[in-house]
């Protein structure tokens, strides 16, 4: 069946939506994603649809995928039925989710705060009940931050557990695939469905009817915007206090951050330099001098950079001998607002980087789980996980959770 492709305004979620939707007629009532809708990230390949990643220059220059990306047949082929594609940061190199050509998704929790990227679209969706799945990716953040920013559940997985095939790419080492849902029980369901052929990786390593011990990032927990709130969640969560304020400096987080900046700039610019160059697409300001930064980084400071990200991913594992999984904010505080300059919008994507980076650098699968929404915005925090125990650290979740009800 042949899908045509149609443009939405900026009052929407989507770029492109489906005139014709999958006939869910064919599809059992007893598949595990039956009943669930599905958004996906207009950076995922569609058969016989377009994928813009959040560029029309980019549009312009590539054909019309002929395979569908491995996700989104899973989760299709596991009941769920396809609503749309949505709207993408430009090549998925923002946190802001705001996109010059297609327009910015409407934060409906906080309608003067930008709804967070590159995986905006997928977001809002979800939020405002288009879709039960938001599928995004999350390299530097873009499911981790738009969860937090509305309010939402949302998965980074370890990296390298669910395929990244046919879909755009932005920086290989540390793209993930991810997902944001409204509730745990539909985040979890997704993650039985897509984790299915690695089980045996997701091995648990804590008697999950005992009290996980929960490591208690405290100069992180400090620095963000909502620092009493915390501090009191992790007080009603954590049997025994784990505190791991040596462990997780403001210092080591800022060269942690530069390592992990230099590493991603370099691999975006072997992914879409010689692209950018023949191309000479038009990007937003910001996106711009991004990538006029990566053609900067040389072999050099890319070498140096690894060593750094191992000497950081060493620290991070000791950090794991004390503790299961460790407890920080997402973000350092609310979505910023729309009406943020570009310098301070910059300023805060620097301290953002520092709490982002350390599950991207490590390869770790990080949750975030939503507090309460207010009259002020969304809030919530982070829970990072072991390697490859993704399943887990949903269980270690659920259980922290149940004593917040």
């Amino acid at each position: 069946m042949s899908h045509a492709a149609k443009h939405f305004t900026s009052q929407t979620p989507y770029v492109l939506h489906l005139d014709e939707k999958v006939d869910d007629n064919k599809k059992s009532k007893d598949l595990p994603l039956s009943g669930m809708t599905l958004a996906v990230k207009d950076l995922f390949h569609i058969k016989n649809l377009p994928t813009t990643a959040g560029n029309p220059d980019w549009l312009a220059s590539h054909p019309i995928p002929e395979q569908t990306s491995p996700v989104v047949e899973t989760l299709l082929g596991q009941g769920a039925s396809l609503v749309g594609k949505t709207i993408t940061d430009e090549l998925a190199y923002s946190l802001n989710g705001q996109n010059i050509h297609y327009g910015t998704p409407f934060n409906i929790s906080a309608p003067n705060r930008v709804p967070g990227g590159s995986s905006s679209g997928s977001a809002v969706a979800v939020r405002e009940g288009s879709a039960t799945i938001g599928l995004g990716t999350d390299t530097g953040g873009s499911i981790r931050v738009p969860a937090s920013y509305n309010g939402l559940f949302g998965l980074r997985p370890t990296h390298g557990r669910i395929s990244c095939d046919h879909m755009v790419s932005l920086a290989p080492s540390f793209d993930t695939v991810g997902w944001i849902t409204r509730d745990l029980n539909s985040l979890a369901t997704v993650a039985n469905v897509l984790f299915e052929d690695t089980q045996a990786l997701d091995q648990v390593v804590i008697n999950v009817h005992a009290a996980p011990k929960i490591g208690f990032a405290q100069e992180l927990v400090a620095q963000c915007d909502y620092a009493d709130i915390l501090l009191d969640t992790y007080r009603r969560i954590a049997a025994t206090s784990y505190k791991l304020e040596s462990g997780l400096s403001s210092t080591l987080l800022s060269q942690a951050s530069e390592t992990f900046r230099i590493l991603q700039g370099y691999e975006i610019w072997q992914t879409h330099g010689q692209w950018i160059t023949d191309q000479q697409p038009t990007f937003a300001p910001d996106i711009q001098d991004r990538f006029a930064w990566c053609a900067t980084i040389d072999k050099f400071q890319y070498q140096q950079a690894l060593k750094q990200q191992q000497t950081f991913i060493e620290h991070i594992n000791h950090l794991f001998t004390q503790c299961d999984v460790i407890f920080l904010p997402t973000t350092p505080g609310p979505a910023p607002l729309l009406s943020l300059s570009g310098d301070d919008l910059a300023s805060y994507r620097n301290t953002l980087m520092k709490l982002t980076c350390i599950a991207g650098l490590c390869g770790l699968p990080q949750l975030h789980i939503p507090l309460s929404i207010n009259s002020h915005a969304p809030m919530g925090f982070s829970l990072i996980g072991q390697k490859n125990h993704d399943k887990q650290l949903i269980e270690i979740a659920r259980m922290l959770l149940e004593k917040l009800s």
